[in-house]
């Protein structure tokens, strides 16, 4: 169980470490996607550190379903608004609704659950 959470920790900053690298390195879409896709491995990695123990496609499931609510609350305006007062609110919610981000974030949890289900095997 700790050597699961550890490597759920570890695989969290080697994801942060990577969408970093991304957005420093690449422009335009590829950036914007890839940091897309890597926001859920993120979510995924953190689910598992909280709960080891969860079959891969629920930790997923946890993570695009967790991504995709905070797509869909960018259409209230709520995370636009907090952005104007915050460095790490646009980060964590973003700022406005794109449409796109959604498949990008299928991509990510399919990414995340593919490295479980093969770790769990």
């Amino acid at each position: 169980m700790v050597r699961a959470r550890l490597a759920a920790c570890a695989a969290a900053a080697l994801t942060v470490a990577a969408g970093l690298g991304v957005r420093s390195a690449a422009t335009g879409a590829w950036a914007k996607y890839a940091g897309d896709a890597l926001y859920t491995v993120l979510v995924v990695a953190l689910v598992v550190a909280a709960a080891p123990r969860l079959r891969p496609v629920v930790a997923a499931g946890v993570g695009l379903g967790f991504s995709c609510a905070v797509e869909l609350f960018q259409l209230t305006g709520v995370p636009a608004a907090l952005a104007a007062h915050s460095r790490l609110a646009p980060l964590v919610l973003g700022t406005s609704f794109h449409a796109p981000d959604l498949l990008w974030y299928a991509v990510g949890a399919g990414a995340g659950w593919a490295v479980l289900a093969r770790r769990a095997a």
